[in-house]
């Protein structure tokens, strides 16, 4: 008995120890694990980038002091790419100066692009306005056509953003038709065969609620094409947006995985990666990582002054904080649990034993009150067996009277004609002429029908499995079985003899010989089965 219990302690044991290392164990994790170390080892990109920064700003000082004014609009442009999305400040600052130099080149295809590069900035931090006011003060049938692409999608992407932050059901919508439009108008613009393209169309079917195609469009740029990091990052945490809404959350975790690991190589601090895989952690029981995730990225947004993703990581960071707190404290009043549950174990083992033994007193005795109840449905089961066979046996016999009733019937009618010939009527001609033995058997054949369907009431489907489908036997609209089927429902019942067989369908016993033969011949099954494959269809 103490084996018995030992077992079961350490199978709890094991039990309990599985569960907290199953989560540790899958992909998943390991993912997770990789982007714990490149979060702890996100300065290094950090440092990397600043580096960048740092030769770019001293080119275009250079650039400038020596007058090459075109250069240096150049050199502006790529530092407003590389702070795009890394810090609003800059970016926004070197944008007020990309505008001066395109002003002062007097191009209007710089002044344009300067807007553009304004506009996405000001989109960047949440200042929708702002980047409204940029973009829509650009002439765009005027715009070169390497440009018009660009600008499109720039204010498509800010009248969607626009729509998600306002939130409301009427002017979230005209923004989201604004902006489809005029991404119909960048893609209309791209080659189908460029990365672009199919990044705006991944953005657009996203936003008509076209997850599947929008899925499609997103796996394709990933797949196919050579794209930067920071593009990467945009599809993976598109297609971890568009994985939750579909409702598979364990691909969406592992794309927002991809995408906050991506986002780490490019620097970017403008992004919701991170703070939707917290989410998603937080609702799966990961509070330690979900609050860790959450801090971040609000940290990165705060950073970067990006205004909307500070309201969405605020919105959820209460929550997250508020769990970690209470879990905390759950996690407290668990090991006082523990500890009581640890000093009454004792106890319970003593009283376990007790009442193991008195229980096993017991189980004796149901045992043998079991066995006698074992005992009695033997008895039962065979005493069902004998009235089933009685049963068969009974409509047999029921059936084999019939038919001698109908041939006793046939007898008569044949001594009431010879009277009429020895001119012995006395109105017999009128018997003879009321009885009707054709109908009589017809009578007969679908009383026995019924009578045996109600029996064997799937027999024509089991029948027909032994069939192909060009051979299934079925009944005609009326019947309920026919010459075919009642052959072998007699045969089911018991009745072998061809002889009996044909007296009871009044043929010949060679025509059932010929239905057997016939019937056999196109069974899927050997010939040789057949007829157990008929004694093996189940009776009610």
């Amino acid at each position: 008995m103490f084996q018995y219990l030992k077992r079961i302690a350490l199978l709890f044991v094991w039990f309990f120890c599985l569960t907290l290392h199953a989560y540790s164990g899958n992909e998943t994790e390991k993912m997770l694990q990789e982007l714990d170390k490149n979060l702890s080892g996100k300065q290094t990109y950090f440092n990397q980038k600043n580096e960048r920064i740092k030769e770019l700003t001293t080119n275009l000082k250079q650039t400038e002091k020596s007058g090459q004014t075109t250069a240096a609009f150049s050199l502006c442009s790529e530092l407003i790419d590389e702070y795009k999305s890394f810090d609003f400040d800059s970016a926004s600052k070197y944008v007020t100066h990309l505008n001066s130099l395109a002003y002062k080149l007097g191009d209007k295809e710089k002044i344009a692009q300067a807007k553009i590069k304004s506009g996405f900035t000001l989109l960047s931090s949440g200042m929708f306005k702002e980047s409204l006011d940029s973009l829509l003060s650009i002439e765009s049938e005027k715009l070169p056509y390497t440009l018009k692409p660009e600008y499109y999608n720039v204010i498509a992407r800010t009248y969607y953003d626009l729509a998600d932050y306002n939130s409301d059901d009427y002017y979230s919508s005209i923004y989201r038709k604004l902006g489809t439009a005029h991404l119909d108008s960048a893609l209309a613009l791209l080659d189908k065969n460029s990365s672009t393209y199919w990044a705006s169309m991944g953005l657009r079917r996203m936003k008509v609620d076209d997850y599947e195609g929008a899925a499609d469009a997103f796996n394709y740029l990933i797949t196919k094409f050579d794209i930067t990091d920071h593009t990467y990052a945009i599809a993976t945490s598109s297609l971890g947006y568009l994985y939750t809404l579909m409702g598979r959350d364990n691909e969406a975790i592992d794309m927002l995985i991809k995408a906050a690991n991506a986002d780490i190589v490019s620097s970017t601090k403008e992004t919701v990666a991170l703070r939707n895989l917290a989410v998603h952690l937080f609702n799966k029981g990961d509070i330690k990582r979900a609050y860790n995730y959450i801090k971040i990225a609000l940290d990165d947004a705060t950073e970067y002054n990006a205004r909307h993703r500070k309201i969405e990581v605020g919105s959820v960071l209460p929550i997250i904080e508020g769990e970690r707190l209470s879990t905390v404290e759950r996690q407290r009043k668990q090991m006082l649990n523990y500890a009581f549950i640890v000093s009454m174990l004792s106890i319970l083992v003593i009283s376990f034993f007790a009442i193991i033994f008195l229980q096993l007193r017991k189980i004796n005795k149901v045992k043998s009150i079991l066995q006698e109840a074992n005992n009695n449905l033997r008895k039962v089961n065979t005493h069902l067996i004998e009235a089933n066979k009685i049963k068969e046996e009974y409509i047999g016999y029921f059936f084999n009277v019939n038919s001698e009733y109908i041939e006793k019937i046939e007898s008569f009618q044949k001594n009431l004609h010879r009277k009429i010939v020895a001119k012995q009527y006395n109105d017999l001609d009128n018997i003879i002429n009321n009885t009707d033995l054709k109908k009589e058997r017809e009578n007969l054949f679908i009383n026995f029908d019924k009578i045996f369907l109600k029996i064997f009431p799937n027999f024509v489907f089991e029948f027909n499995k032994l069939f192909g489908p060009e051979d299934q036997i079925m009944p005609e609209k009326g019947e309920l079985l026919n010459t075919d089927l009642r052959i072998f429902a007699l045969i089911r019942l018991g009745i072998t003899d061809n002889d009996k067989i044909a007296k009871f369908l009044n043929y010949s016993v060679n025509t059932i010989y010929t239905y057997k033969t016939k019937i056999k011949n196109k069974t899927i099954v050997d010939r040789d089965l057949f007829e157990q494959k008929i004694m093996e269809i189940k009776a009610i």
